[in-house]
């Protein structure tokens, strides 16, 4: 079983998706430490997740 592409190639909205979720991460860094981030890190990875699904259809 081949290995699963960490960066696999995105749509033009699956990136926008993803910027936009960065910034919202790094607003919330600089809020504090005690900021909680996991709702958008979770957002992240089922976009990735999707992406690698799509490119796994393909082949």
């Amino acid at each position: 079983m081949p290995a699963q592409d960490p960066y696999p190639k995105l749509t033009a909205a699956e990136h926008a998706q993803v910027a936009w979720c960065v910034a919202r991460m790094a607003k919330r860094s600089v809020a504090g430490e005690q900021v909680d981030r996991s709702d958008l890190e979770r957002k992240v990875d089922r976009i990735l997740d999707g992406a690698r699904k799509r490119s796994g259809k393909s082949q």
